[in-house]
This record gives C-alpha cells, structure tokens and sequence, in this order.
C-alpha cells in the first residue's frame, strides 16, 4: 500500500469541500452517478469502435446503502480505470481554471451563498463527496485488462492511499462513509431510501442506463431512462431539461435558451441544444474541450463532436441523435460524412434564427447572450462567410448614438442623407474611442460612429466588404470626405505647404507623410493609417502573438484651424532655427500618438523633450 499526498491545489479544494457550508450537499450523488453514466458510455464505446471485448449486454448503475454502517456506494460495470489513472484522475489536479475555481468556491463559503453549482463547472464533482464524507474508497478495475484492480481511499485531509485489489471486478465502485452529522436532519439523511430516491428523480431520471437498488427482496430501477431529445417539448418539463443540461455541460446554472429539432425524411435525426447564460471559463483556450454528443439511434458514440458544430459556435450544448450512421463511425469517417455536413448546416442556421428571435422578442436575454458569447459568435464572420449576413443580422455595437448597443439595420435606419458608409472606429477600451481625436469632426457633424473594443473586431471589420450594400469604412484609415460646413473657413493647402515638407523630413522615421486634417476640430493633430494599411492595433496583435508584423508608417494629419499648428506655420515662415521646431515635431507627433492610446517608441525621449520644453516656458 502506498500514501501519497494531494496537489497542493487539490488539498485547498478538499479543505474548502470538508469545511464548506454548502446547503444543497445532494448534489455529490448527482456527480457520482454522472460519472458512472460516463464509464458506462466509454465501455460500449470502446467495444464499438476499438474492439474491445467487454460485456455490454447488461450496463447499469447500482447503488447501495447501508443505513447501519453510514454507508452509500454507487457501482458502475463501465470502463473503470488503471492504477496510474486514478492517481491522475482523482488523486491529483492538473486542469486549467482550477485556480479560478478556488477563488469563486472561497468567495462562495465565505459569503455563505452556498453556491454548490461552482463544483460541477470545472469538472471536479468527485471531490464533493468530502462534503458530507467521513471518508471515501474507490475501488476499480479497467475493462480488457487482466489481473487485480485498484483500491483508494482518503478522508480528505491531504493524503490518500493506492493499493492493488486482486478481486476487483470490471467497473467502478465509490463507497462515501457518510458523516454522523447528516442524520441530524431528514433532508440530509443519505442513507435513506426515500432520500436517494428523490435525488436521482430529481437530477438523473434521463440518465440512458438503468440506475438500480435493492429495496428488500426487491431491484427497483429508479429512473425512466427516456431520451429528453426523442420526447415531446410539452411532455418535458423545463426543470427536467435543465437537469439534462446541467448533466451533459457540468453547467450547473439554468441554460439561457432551449432549442429543439427534429428532421424527417431521406435522412432522420433529431437534435436538443442548449444556449448557455454563461460563458465557461475555457471558452477562448484552445485546449478547452467543445462541440456536440453525438448518439446514433440512441447510442452514444462520442461525447465532443466539434463536426456537428462550427468553433465560432463552441458555447451551444446538446445532443444529435442520427438515424442513420454507423455505429462504429470514426471522428475521420465524421469530417467527410455528407449528413454530418448537413446537420452542422441545419444546426447553425438554427442557433442563428433562436438567436435573432431573442433579439426581437427578449432582449434581455439577448442582452445576456451578448454580453457572455458575442466575441464567440463574432469569430464566425471570419471563418463562416455562407452565414456572415445571418451573423451580422444579429449582431449588436456600442455606438455614439447613445449608451445601448445598436443592431446594424438601426444604425442604417439613422443614417444621414448621402452617407453611404458605416463608420468606425476601434480601440482598447470605450473610453478611449470616444475620445480620440479622429472622432471631432463627426460628433461635431452628428454622425454616428460605431465603437467597436474586441479584438476580433480588428479583423473582421477587414474580412467583411459590407451590409445591405453600406461599406465599413474606419474613421482611422484613409481621406475622410464628410461636408464642410457652412461657416467654415477655407485653409488653402498650399498656405501649408512650407511646413508639411518641413514637419515631413524632420518626422521622415515615423510617418509616411503630412498633410492637413479634415476630421479634426479641436485637437492639433493625429495619426491616420493609409486605407489599405494594417491598423496599429492589428500589427500590436500580430506581435503579441509571436508574428513578426511589419512596422507600419502612418499620416500624421494636422489641424489647420488650432493655434499651434498656425504658430508652427509663422515660426517656419519667419526662419525660426529648425533644432526648435524638429523638437515641436517630436512633441506633435507624440502627442497625437498618446490621444489615441497609442505606445511611445520612446518615453524617456519623449519626457525629457517635453521637460526641457516646459523649463523653458516657466
């Protein structure tokens, strides 16, 4: 026998499991027998698809209690597991998002929310055993392998012990040692009959295989074993589909939105999908494990087919039960299957129409859909272009016109007579883009621009030409040909002309030219990229990613009506000594980096010429 001590984070999760205060402890049975549904599907699996000689004929769940001995034990004729699996599958935690699984169960105890639905999220429901534990053993033998099995057991204070088991039968079985204190009260009293009963009612009754328990002389079956998906949506009720979710997703709050569907005909299958009301934690790594359980003709054959569902698309949840596929199908034989094909193509165009239906009809949980999966969903306009209007349609903006995101079709609506382009502008943050100075010439004009902060944003803006025949055109990039007003004075180029050579060679390292301004009203200048240019946020991705980016020059674009560029221009006319005005340049072209949030190639330059600048000025 070997003891063996926890990871350090494993041994944090299991403090804050045996001390915590949670109320709705019953959901430690939910997750054991979760997972035994899950050795269960990877048996039949594996004798599908790799050949493996195991007995699938009679695959169950049992559970037995022992009101004596303070026992319950859950016991599975699944896959089971190896010595080294369950030291790394129990005795150890190397997932991601653990860190930040601890912090929300440590903020959840501490403010005694008794939020238990924190522990299924991130895929460590066998260690909530330890909240109404005294101690718990695991015994377990991997099918198609000869010789003894695996004993563990641990009571949950840092330290478990392995050992072999030489009469351990295919399967797994957990025995939780329940505390004395849960008979204090009924409701917590798991090892009464009644109680067991009203849990797996409760959360497992669409578990696929029969849960059994020996009342007396008698075997009950203690779940109905009815597919969710193959039922009637008014035969099942919004609790039970939930539970579904929460099984299949480890999402353990209510989903955002159900989706149900059913196709007939040359090709038959039928599909239960689930928006979530929440982004998981993994929803932009690309480790994190996504797509679809796949079953064919109620057989579950895989538990992530990303086939059935575009990435841009990973957040939705569910199940696909086909007709007519192999039994054996290979994620290969997916990738190229014709029907898979179109069921992913009926599946999006699905998704997309529930979503637009909220936008239409419930925009405040279309507003929680946004808020949780709109970068997601926007991903899609890069790599979906048979959808990007369906996309575009129910995608929203922040937008100048006001504090709430706009649909494009409204921003259309406001448009200004003879504006045939969608405005924009892109940056880090809101605050930053509505204070750029590209923004004065159209907020003085009342033109609405669109603020848009995520990254993929820098992106697909490029990728996609137009909506309903209205161009995206950048506030940022090229010549901008807004009306001039009425009152407007003329500032003939040519009046110009001596400085913007002057301000062209002395900047000639960070621009590619200089000229006068129509987009600005107030600042002295700013920095525009050429209309075929990467913008300066986009080469900043580039690099953070690794990728060697070119530098880009930019324009540097001047304000003719502000008194320092008037000043700039007599100081030159008058002969001043250049050394002052190729200093006035570096402090021009700084400033108009900074205002839009830009990054100094050098600060400490920057601040000593600035410095030097203001001491002369005192």
């Amino acid at each position: 026998m070997e003891t063996l001590e926890f990871q350090a984070e494993a041994r944090q999760l299991l403090q804050l499991m045996v001390h915590s205060i949670y109320s709705n402890k019953d959901i430690f049975l939910r997750e054991l027998i979760s997972n035994a549904s899950d050795a269960l599907d990877k048996l039949r699996l594996a004798a599908l698809q790799d050949g493996l000689e195991a007995d699938t004929s009679d695959l169950h769940i049992d559970i037995e209690a022992d009101t004596e001995a303070r026992t319950l034990t859950v016991r599975d004729n699944g896959i089971g597991m190896t010595h080294e699996e369950v030291v790394d599958l129990i005795g150890t935690i190397a997932k991601s998002g653990t860190a930040e699984l601890l912090a929300k169960l440590k903020e959840a105890t501490d403010a005694q929310k008794g939020n238990a639905e924190l522990i299924g999220q991130f895929g460590v429901g066998f260690y909530s055993t330890f909240m109404v534990a005294d101690k718990v053993t695991l015994v377990t033998r991997k099918a198609g392998t000869e010789g003894h099995g695996t004993r563990w057991e641990s009571a949950g204070e840092g330290t478990f012990t392995i050992d072999d088991e030489p009469d351990a039968p295919v399967g797994t079985s957990v025995t939780v040692h329940l505390r004395p204190e849960d008979t204090e009260d009924a409701l917590h009293d798991y090892a009464a009959e009644a109680k067991i009963r009203e849990i797996v009612k409760r959360y497992s009754d669409f578990i696929s295989f029969p849960i059994k328990m020996r009342s007396g002389e008698q075997v009950d079956t203690l779940n109905s074993m009815k597919a969710l998906w193959a039922r009637p949506r008014s035969e099942v009720s919004d609790e039970e589909y939930h539970q579904f979710y929460r099984h299949i997703s480890h999402d353990w709050t209510d989903p955002l939105e159900i989706i149900n569907l059913k196709a007939e005909g040359t090709f038959e299958y039928e599909a239960l999908l689930f928006l979530p009301s929440r982004a998981p934690h993994d929803l932009f790594q690309r480790d994190a494990r996504r797509g679809l359980q796949l079953y064919v003709k109620r057989v579950f054959i895989m538990d992530d087919s990303s086939e059935l569902i575009p990435d841009y698309l990973r957040f939705v949840k569910g199940v696909v039960d086909a007709a007519d596929l192999s039994l054996n199908i290979s994620r290969e034989i997916l990738q190229q299957d014709r029907h898979i094909q179109m069921i992913r193509r009926r599946l999006v165009k699905k998704v997309l129409s529930t979503i637009k239906d909220l936008l239409a009809s419930n925009p405040e949980k279309y507003a929680t859909f946004w808020r949780e999966f709109g970068r997601a969903l926007k991903e899609g306009l890069l790599s979906d272009q048979d959808n990007q209007k369906a996309i575009l349609d129910v995608s929203t903006f922040a937008s100048t016109a006001g504090s709430e995101p706009t649909t494009l079709a409204a921003y259309i609506e406001r448009m200004k007579e003879g504006q045939d382009e969608i405005y924009f502008l892109t940056g880090e943050t809101r605050s930053q883009v509505e204070n750029s100075p590209h923004m004065e010439a159209f907020q003085a004009q009342g033109y609405e621009v669109l603020i848009l902060t995520d990254q993929v944003d820098e992106i697909w803006v490029e990728a996609v030409p137009d909506y309903d025949g209205k161009k995206f055109q950048s506030i940022s990039r090229g010549e901008v040909d807004l009306p001039k007003k009425e009152d407007e004075p003329e500032k003939p180029e040519g009046d110009f002309a001596g400085v913007l050579a002057f301000l062209k060679g002395a900047l000639e390292e960070q621009v590619k030219d200089v000229r006068l301004s129509h987009r600005l009203t107030t600042s002295a200048a700013c920095l525009v990229s050429d209309s075929d240019d990467m913008s300066p946020m986009l080469e900043k991705m580039y690099r953070a990613m690794g990728q060697d980016a070119p530098r880009i020059k930019r324009i540097l674009e001047l304000n003719p009506g502000h008194p320092l560029i008037e000043g700039l221009r007599a100081a030159h006319e008058a002969g001043a000594a250049d050394a002052g005005l190729t200093e006035t340049a570096e402090l021009l072209y700084g400033t108009a980096l900074l205002a839009e949030g830009g990054d100094l190639e050098d600060p400490a330059k920057f601040a000593k010429v600035l410095a030097d600048r203001l001491a002369r000025t005192v």
